[in-house]
This record gives structure tokens, sequence and C-alpha cells, in this order.
């Protein structure tokens, strides 16, 4: 039988508005039932970020507090993790939830360019960020946009820097970072194979990119990431109607390839977490 594929599902991020796309869930309440549709449609993961109420970033721990209060509630033993990244706060201030102890966290290991800015993560801020994972037991998904960020993770986790199994994401179709090239993407699936062979990965394609990645994640054995973060279409002409259907799109993809779509038990398994958070 071939292995369970984890499905994640990337509500809101930082980024993208109602502007673009009505579907986009900006409040506490509307992301809950966004990722309450989504988990039905096979989500066993959901990436989270928030937001004010003019739709800016927001690191606010409250906020936090309350969608992971308001997911437990409704998609009972869904994997909860939250954001770190560089848009929602400055240094520290991007960590201040992890004291909530999701069961995730992103982590972003080292800097590089996103469309009109530098992406910064400096040493000392991965160090600490990584050292409050630790601290509240809350295993990191490493957000690799450069194959340095694959192999300095390696090296942090053999060295006992990083909680829990190591899981590395690859993030690819970024302007001015690392595009969607299937011969890269092998070479990164390659690389975790023969350096890190008790690790797990996943993928996820920004943009067009999307459905592309989502398949060649699905078709390599590893686990992979969808939804109006990342993408607001279906298609060049169709705005995407719901994050659940950007997670249907990638389940149907796993029917192609005969693989079942992991259950928030599987994939906790699969990720070495606790069968739910006590």
């Amino acid at each position: 039988m071939t292995s369970p594929c984890i499905l994640c599902v990337a509500i809101t991020g930082s980024v993208p508005i109602k502007a673009v796309n009505p579907a986009v869930p900006i409040t506490v309440s509307e992301q809950i039932e966004s990722t309450h549709a989504a988990f039905e449609a096979g989500a066993s993961i959901c990436h989270a970020h928030v937001r004010n109420a003019d739709e800016t970033p927001s690191s606010d721990p409250e906020k936090f507090a309350a969608l992971k209060e308001g997911i437990e509630k409704h998609c009972p033993g869904m994997i909860i993790q939250f954001s770190t990244g560089g848009r929602s706060g400055a240094g520290r201030e991007r960590g201040g939830m992890l004291k909530l102890r999701p069961d995730m966290a992103s982590l972003s290991v080292g800097s590089n360019n996103f469309p009109t800015r530098v992406y910064e993560n400096p040493p000392d801020l991965v160090a600490w960020l990584a050292g409050e994972m630790q601290r509240y037991e809350v295993t990191p998904e490493i957000e690799a946009f450069d194959l340095s960020h694959i192999l300095q993770a390696m090296a942090m986790h053999r060295a006992g820097k990083l909680f829990g199994r190591l899981y590395v994401q690859f993030v690819m179709g970024v302007k001015n970072a690392m595009p969607a090239d299937k011969r890269v993407f092998d070479f990164y699936v390659e690389t975790m194979h023969s350096r890190a062979p008790d690790g797990a990965w996943c993928a996820a394609g920004i943009g067009a990119a999307q459905i592309e990645v989502n398949e060649w994640a699905i078709a390599a054995g590893g686990h992979t990431r969808a939804g109006l973060e990342d993408n607001v279409r279906l298609d060049r002409n169709t705005l995407a109607p719901s994050n659940a259907a950007l997670i249907k799109r990638a389940a149907e993809l796993c029917e192609k390839y005969e693989r079942p779509v992991a259950t928030c038990a599987e994939a906790r398994a699969i990720l070495g977490l606790r069968p739910t958070r006590v």
C-alpha cells in the first residue's frame, strides 16, 4: 500500500486580501469556517496566520489563541501550525504565540529575497525561535526557499536544536527566490532521502505553480500544501472559491497517484506528533 499523503491548508497568509479574492478569510471566525471546510475536504494541517480588522498582518497572541480554540473545537485532531513568518512582525514578536503550544510552527532558517523585500532571518533570531519551539515542544516545519535552508535545517536537527522529527517544506515559485523547477525539486527530494532518511518533506508552489508542485510532491511520495495564502486562483481565468476547493484539487491528485489522503491521526504519526495536544 502506498503511503498516505498529508495535505496542509494555508488558509490566509499575510498578503492576499479580499479585493483580490473575496474568499480570503480575514477574521478569526472566517478563518475557522474556512479551515473547517478544508478539513472536511482532506486537510490534516492548518498553517495559520492572523490579521487585523483592516486586513494587515498581525502577530497578536490573543488572535492566535482564539483561532486555535476554534479549530480545536470544529476540526478535532487537526494539526495546528502557527506561522512565525517575517511579514507578521519584527524580531521576537514573530514567536510570541509559541507559548500557546501549537502542534507545529513554521521556521525559516535563512534569509532570501522576496518580490519587493529581503526576507530577513538572522542566525540569532533563528536560534531564538528554535529554542522557543524546544521550550514549548512545538515541532518546526522548515520553510526552505533555497538549498542552503535545507542543509542548515539538517545541521540544526543533527545538533539537537530542532524539536521533534525533521520536516522540511520546499517553497517554490516565489519571485526572486527558487522558481518551480522540476530538476531542482528532484534534487531537493534526493537530498532529503540521502542526507536525512529519517526526516519527512513536503512542497508548496506559489501562484500558478501551486497545482504543478502539488502533483510533483504527491507523485514523488511526499506531502503537499495548498490554499489561498499561496494561490488565489483555480486557473488563469477563475478565482478559487475557497480553501476547500484547492484542497479538494490536491486530494484528486492523491487519487490519481493511488495515495490515500492522510487522516489527522495518520499525519500525527508520520510527523511524530502527540495523538492529541494536552
